[in-house]
């Protein structure tokens, strides 16, 4: 796969291509460049919609914090953070704006990163590119959804094993540092799946050698998810590895579904654009050796 293909433009404005149907590496980093630069202004907008929009943000965050048992708080019966540093308030409002614009903005960085992969691939490969963005912006979703709604049981078991006459003084910056990363570890995991079903599709990964290393991959997932969770309790564990191997079932039905359907010897998603199956039917006679 020619990761670098793209076709060039000729002075006059026409488009050419190489042989090879490559780009030069210097309009390759122009691209990532591009590329980056919108992820970041998208980015930017949304953390100032987040700044706009602060209190209400702040409030829906810190909901599952608020709903324990407040017997343990620094003020009983209220739901309060601590702040320990002169910049600590400012650095938290930026934090939770950022936090906020990484959500929202997640469309449109997850597709400035697919439309710079996609045109290296191959046109019968690029046929899926719009479909795994599709389902790549709702995977993300729905991993930082599920990570808000098992936070709340994680604070509890997690707080929990403090002894009875303790007083918890829990910092804001530690806080939001949690969900920061219960949100994104939830986010990228669900992702994973789907990059499996991509690498199947490009002719990387076959389902053979999934089939064959499926327990350790479980394992794996099992282990990733006790290492990436920020809390040390079970359930976090638990409620990211299940889904990530549901989805991991799901991925490997559809890679081995997909390479039923393709006849012994007839994938051909390696051949560049250019270069002839052994069936072409287009062949006439004088394409054919001369004895």
């Amino acid at each position: 796969m020619a990761l670098l293909k793209r076709p060039k433009s000729a002075a006059d404005g026409s488009a050419t291509s190489d042989t090879e149907g490559r780009m030069p590496l210097m309009e390759h980093l122009r691209e990532l460049r591009n590329r980056l630069v919108k992820s970041l202004l998208a980015l930017v907008a949304g953390t100032i919609i987040g700044f706009l929009f602060f209190d209400q943000i702040y409030t829906f965050i810190t909901r599952p914090y608020c709903g324990l048992p407040q017997d343990h708080m620094l003020r009983p019966g209220q739901c309060s953070l601590a702040v320990q540093g002169v910049f600590d308030a400012f650095l938290i409002n930026l934090k939770i704006a950022a936090l906020f614009g990484i959500v929202v903005s997640s469309p449109v960085w997850l597709y400035q990163l697919w439309s710079f992969v996609t045109p290296g691939l191959y046109r019968n490969e690029r046929r899926y590119s719009m479909t795994f963005l599709a389902l790549a912006i709702p995977l993300f979703l729905a991993g930082a959804a599920l990570s808000y709604i098992v936070m709340d049981t994680g604070l509890t078991i997690l707080l929990g094993f403090a002894p009875p006459d303790s007083v918890l003084i829990i910092t804001i910056t530690e806080f939001v540092n949690y969900v920061l990363i219960m949100l994104l570890v939830f986010g990228i995991s669900f992702e994973l799946p789907l990059l499996m079903v991509f690498l199947n599709v490009i002719g990387v990964l076959k389902h053979a050698t999934v089939k064959k290393h499926r327990r350790m991959v479980i394992f794996v997932m099992f282990v990733f998810a006790g290492v990436a969770t920020p809390g040390t309790d079970p359930f976090t564990m638990v409620m990211l590895a299940a889904p990530m191997v549901i989805l991991f079932a799901l991925a490997e039905l559809f890679m081995y579904l997909r390479e039923k359907r393709l006849p012994a010897g007839e994938d051909y998603s390696s051949l560049s654009d250019e270069e002839a199956s052994p069936l072409d039917l287009g062949a006439t006679d004088s394409d054919a050796p001369r004895s």
